[in-house]
């Protein structure tokens, strides 16, 4: 479980810092409130799944300590997912397919925490909580990809740089790359 969780905390913290910056360079658009948006919306979802993973650092867990690790995990996914949706889509050119790359990363985390719910769900006895742990694990560290993945993505749909600016412009994404560096 470790080794897992120290993998999603760095995936995490990679996809961030390499997703956005900032030099402060331009002022406010809608394009660069959004992005903003973005990185806030990471920023606290980052913070509570890398605080959930620490809690589960000792290794000898207990069903309950699983159990409620899982629900802070969907807690906080079910916030970050509501955060991304009221974004809308930004003011470019490839604002539409931006969202649908938020939206798509939504589902996809919804999904996993699904999956790290019925895994301990179907948990039963210590063979069961070291399954279930070793499932949470994976789709944690899916989790991580994906959030790489749809940064990767935003960079690709957008080849006039308007997403690009607004990520490098915007405040929130600032206190991502000194986090996450």
């Amino acid at each position: 479980m470790t080794a897992g969780r120290w993998l999603v905390i760095g995936l995490l913290a990679g996809s961030l810092a390499t997703g956005c910056g900032g030099d402060d360079a331009g002022g406010s658009s809608s394009a660069t409130e959004w992005a903003d948006g973005v990185c806030s919306a990471i920023t606290t979802w980052s913070e509570s799944i890398t605080s959930t993973a620490d809690s589960l650092r000792g290794g000898n867990l207990t069903e309950e300590e699983l159990r409620s690790a899982v629900d802070d995990v969907e807690s906080a996914t079910s916030e970050f997912v509501d955060d991304l949706r009221g974004l809308g889509e930004p003011d470019t050119e490839a604002g539409d397919k931006a969202k649908e790359s938020l939206d798509q990363l939504s589902r996809n985390v919804e999904e996993n925490v699904s999956k790290m719910k019925s895994a301990v769900d179907d948990a039963s006895g210590v063979s069961g909580i070291v399954e279930a742990a070793t499932a949470v694990s994976a789709s944690l560290s899916t989790m991580g990809e994906q959030l790489s993945s749809t940064f990767a993505e935003l960079k690709q749909l957008d080849p006039g740089g308007e997403l690009e600016r607004a990520f490098s412009e915007a405040d929130s994404c600032d206190e991502l790359e000194s986090g996450g560096s």
